[in-house]
């Protein structure tokens, strides 16, 4: 394992010019780590956005081969991080070793499946239209179109995965892929982690002959709005709250050149218990339910906070099942205090509510989070409360019984964007509610069936996003390949001399690209 500086990256190498130092905490204990950080000054931000800035210009115009390697030595270095790289995390964060052995996977997975895209070539959305100069009654010029990188990317990284969201993870792998340096805003929450992976992302750019800002790191609280103002970042990607994203939306809107932000922040993915599930197997749902919900200490972004369901004597069966399920959960440790403090608070405004009852849990003291049950009175939704809206970041979920279907209908038409809606139903259910999926399509980013949300996979067709508040933007997704969608721009070229286009849009065809030519697609050369 690397030196633990604590120091920001700046252009390739570490600085340390501020005088507030900050310290990593262990998150089960509150006790402080002996990892120290220095937070970043106004003047080290701009440094680091400069050096992305003037990194760009190189690292837009390398091959996406040459980038592909990048991506793969990352992932090497991420997967060489030993047994004491995986302690410090454990200890950041309260999270079981296995848990962050996992995460390494994924994340170092992620980069690979970036390079493969690079290498496939795709991306680039190449589109050919020839010229036809004897058309009439107007000819038509020659017009080619591919994608390139925005620029600089601001990147935040997230609480709830010290790794896969974090330095080296989604929306920085869809960045460097789109060929886009980035400047990555290190949690509090685990910022030795993050030093870490920094040093192994610095590595891999050495190995690859990277250009030196490709990949720069800044430390401290109070730093971000200087990072989202400055004139060089062209995009933002964030998880976290919702108060976080709308604030990063605000700052990026108001800029002299306004700059898009792709924040995921806040969904409550509602479960739908359809009738015939419920008769045949109730008990077994409220079983897999509790332990979706309490699963990770209920700090997923698709932890599942509401279950809805309509009147029965399956349903009300289920409620008592669940209510069971959920008292014999166990307390857990959450990522961090405030985490705590904010699930604290989240519960006192669902105890306090008089349309909403408590079901089960112990009441929530000392230091570690207590799972609890809810039922809330359906009018809260057909009535556009907001508290049922709001995500209460912790093992806990909310449950509410609809009169019949059109209750049922009326109160999904009020729940706001989410990532995720799943249905819990038979064949004959999943046929008779088939009305439902329309609607649903309109709320979230993903339809699930028969399954549980927590848990999002990384490949082509995962979409992890949805309507605001889920994300700031719901054309996008921070999961899966089409990230990269984010953190690109087409350029079209017209009557642009042959050896002097880019390669992907050559008449040779050098990459090998299925391109869209005149209307057909093709892989042949011109």
């Amino acid at each position: 394992m690397s030196t633990l500086l604590g120091h920001n990256f700046i252009a390739g190498a570490r600085s340390a010019q501020g005088s507030k130092r900050l310290q990593s905490l262990d998150a089960t204990t509150g006790e402080a780590l002996p990892f120290e950080f220095t937070q970043a000054t106004e003047a080290e931000v701009d440094a680091a956005c400069r050096a992305a800035e003037t990194a760009f210009g190189e690292f837009r115009h390398l091959s996406p081969a040459r980038r592909a390697e990048f991506l793969d030595a990352i992932a090497d270095e991420i997967d060489a991080l030993g047994d004491d790289f995986v302690a410090i995390v454990c200890r950041e964060t309260a999270l079981p070793a296995a848990r962050i052995q996992g995460e390494r996977g994924r994340t170092s997975g992620q980069m690979r499946l970036f390079a493969k895209v690079l290498r496939r070539g795709d991306f680039l959305g190449a589109r050919i239209d020839l010229a036809l100069p004897e058309r009439k009654p107007l000819p038509r010029v020659d017009l080619r179109q591919y994608r390139v990188g925005v620029g600089a990317v601001a990147v935040f990284g997230a609480s709830n995965f010290p790794l896969a969201f974090s330095t080296a993870g989604g929306d920085t792998a869809a960045a460097l892929a789109a060929g886009c340096p980035v400047v990555f805003k290190a949690h509090s929450g685990h910022m030795a982690t993050a030093d870490q992976v920094g040093c192994a992302i610095i590595r891999a750019a050495e190995k690859t002959a990277m250009p030196k800002g490709v990949f720069n790191m800044i430390f401290g609280g109070g730093v971000g709005e200087w990072l989202v103002k400055h004139p060089a970042i062209q995009a933002v990607g964030f998880t976290g709250s919702l108060s976080g994203g709308n604030a990063l939306c605000k700052m990026a809107a108001e800029r002299a050149q306004p700059i898009p932000v792709f924040a995921e922040m806040s969904s409550i993915n509602p479960v739908v218990l359809l009738p015939e599930a419920l008769a045949s197997r109730g008990d077994t749902v409220a079983k897999e339910l509790a332990a979706s919900v309490v699963m990770g200490c209920g700090q997923f972004c698709t932890n599942p906070g509401l279950v809805i369901g309509v009147r029965s004597p399956a349903f009300t069966a289920f409620q008592a099942q669940l209510q069971e399920q959920m008292a014999a959960q166990a307390p857990q440790t959450m990522l961090n205090a405030g985490g705590l403090r904010s699930y604290a608070q989240g519960l006192e405004h669902l105890l306090a509510h008089p349309g909403v009852s408590h079901l089960a849990g112990e009441p929530q003291s000392g230091n570690q989070a207590r799972p609890q049950l809810f039922k809330a009175d359906v009018a809260l939704l057909l009535e556009g409360d907001e508290l049922l809206q709001e995500e209460v970041f912790g093992p806990a979920t909310i449950v509410i019984e609809a009169a019949d279907d059109a209750q049922l209908k009326a109160a999904l038409h009020g729940l706001r964007g989410q990532l995720t809606a799943t249905l819990i139903g038979e064949q004959s259910d999943l046929v008779a509610y088939q009305w439902l999926v329309p609607l649903l399509e309109q709320k979230v980013g993903r339809i699930l069936v028969n399954g549980y949300p927590t848990g999002v996979e990384v490949c082509e067709a995962m979409v992890h996003g949805g309507p605001y508040p889920a994300t700031s933007d719901s054309r996008g997704t921070s999961v899966g390949t089409l990230a990269i969608d984010r953190f690109l721009r087409p350029v079209c070229y017209q009557n642009y001399p042959e050896a002097l286009l880019p390669e992907a849009l050559r008449n040779s065809n050098p990459l090998g690209l299925k391109r869209l030519v005149n209307g057909e697609w093709s892989d042949a050369a011109l």
